[in-house]
């Protein structure tokens, strides 16, 4: 497994617990302590899936996830919104946005885990049907 999730959340508790939690499962972890930074790692690293944070410096997860959306770059990323933030509204906001799925903190580990293998299997699946796909014209 060498799935690449980067992780964007300020606060470093929370963020050591998420990074050692995936790297025990095998992925390499990239990490972010702020929303602009987040952004750019996105964007540079190519990341397989993103975990974003809503409640960010700078530059919140919702602002975040729209602008990779609109990136074609980053436009078919996973983003698994997790965030303190677990009103009915915060998690209509992250899926209108863009976020593939919402888990409010505190979060157990082994539901982080879960969400990322499902996200990733997803992509994966998705992936082999984009090539599977006949080009037009071929007999």
């Amino acid at each position: 497994m060498n799935e690449k999730i980067l992780i964007v959340e300020d606060d470093p508790g929370a963020l050591r617990l998420v990074q050692y939690t995936l790297e025990h499962e095998g992925y390499q972890v990239l990490t972010a302590t702020n929303g602009l930074v987040g952004l750019k790692k996105a964007q540079s690293e190519e990341p397989d899936l993103i975990i974003l944070d809503v409640m960010l410096p700078g530059m919140d997860g919702f602002e975040i996830c729209h602008r990779l959306r609109d990136e074609p770059q980053t436009a078919g990323l996973p983003i698994l919104m997790l965030s303190a933030k677990a009103q009915e509204a915060d998690k209509t906001t992250g899926i209108k946005v863009g976020a593939d799925d919402y888990l409010p903190k505190p979060a157990d580990p082994a539901e982080i885990i879960l969400r990322v293998g499902r996200l990733l299997a997803q992509k994966a699946a998705a992936g082999s049907k984009e090539m599977a796909q006949p080009i037009i014209g071929d007999k």
